[in-house]
């Protein structure tokens, strides 16, 4: 298979795993955590690299490090997740920068780890992000129900004698598990570009919960090939032209799901319904707000 033809497995199995886990994370509202993970892995791949190990390996141990300790410092009173995301994040990036001071010939491998290098993914590395999928999936058809449940009404999801600490957990490792098998092929920086905005630009197109899976893994692929084309017909980064075309994607859908809501009442008033009322939602749609 040539270099481009890898990159494109590569780039169909990172855009269906970043559209699902996606879902989650638009869903769960857990972006800003998904951006702490993205830079405070930073250390760990670095690390790696000093030691001659693959950045995936360093990565991991490290993004498990910090859900721990974000778990542990969400759990402090009056403090909520959004502040021990933050510290996640300047702690993390800190402690790379530190790492990597100490030997600055490793530029060259810190640079394809945050910025990734998939027209030169290997295929152990191409092996990693399919596994990492397959688990996804295998989590979401398991544990969906229990998720959506746990999102939409926490306090519902405790009352019934479920824990919500074990869902977040779950979430929490879906996340990292994608931003560390992900990062050889598009970077820290880039994934969650990559994660977020095809799920988001699927929650705007679609008002079904059943389509927001399907349609976010669908996007997600679009954006890696496109991406991928792009960057060899205009000879421009792989990993930046990948992020661009989810942005762009994102955009689109905005941009529809404005005319929709535009047209939408451009109708109503031309027949005379609706009376500055709401319409009820229809059943299996996505809420507008999800709890945090």
């Amino acid at each position: 298979m040539t270099v481009f033809g890898t990159a494109l497995v590569a780039g169909i199995l990172v855009g269906a795993l970043a559209g699902l886990v996606g879902s989650i994370v638009v869903l769960r509202q857990r972006a800003f955590f998904t951006v702490a993970l993205t830079h405070a892995t930073f250390p760990g791949g670095v690390a790696a690299a000093l030691l001659g190990l693959n950045i995936v390996f360093g990565a991991a141990v490290m993004g498990l490090l910090l859900v721990a300790l974000m778990i542990a410092l969400g759990r402090i009173r009056r403090q909520g997740r959004q502040v021990a995301a933050g510290i996640v994040l300047s702690f993390g990036y800190a402690l790379g920068t530190f790492l990597h001071s100490l030997n600055p010939q490793l530029q060259t491998k810190v640079d394809s780890f945050l910025t990734g290098q998939i027209l030169g993914i290997s295929a152990t590395n191409i092996a990693i992000i399919a596994g990492m999928l397959v688990v996804a999936l295998a989590v979401i058809a398991v544990a969906w129900k229990e998720m959506l449940f746990s999102t939409f009404d926490p306090a519902g999801f405790e009352a019934a004698g479920f824990r919500e600490s074990r869902m977040e957990l779950l979430t929490l490792l879906l996340i990292t598990g994608t931003v560390v098998a992900t990062m050889p092929a598009i970077g820290s920086i880039l994934a969650i570009a990559m994660i977020a905005a095809p799920a988001a630009a699927a929650r705007l197109v679609t008002t079904r919960i059943q389509w927001l899976v399907p349609l976010a893994m669908v996007l997600g692929v679009i954006a890696a090939v496109a991406g991928l084309y792009a960057s060899r017909w205009f000879n421009i980064a792989a990993g930046g032209s990948m992020a661009l075309a989810a942005t762009a994607i994102f955009a689109l859908a905005l941009l529809w799901s404005r005319m929709r809501k535009t047209r939408g009442r451009s109708v109503r008033q031309t027949s005379g319904v609706g009376g500055g009322e709401e319409t009820a939602s229809a059943p299996g749609a996505v809420p507008d707000r999800v709890a945090s």
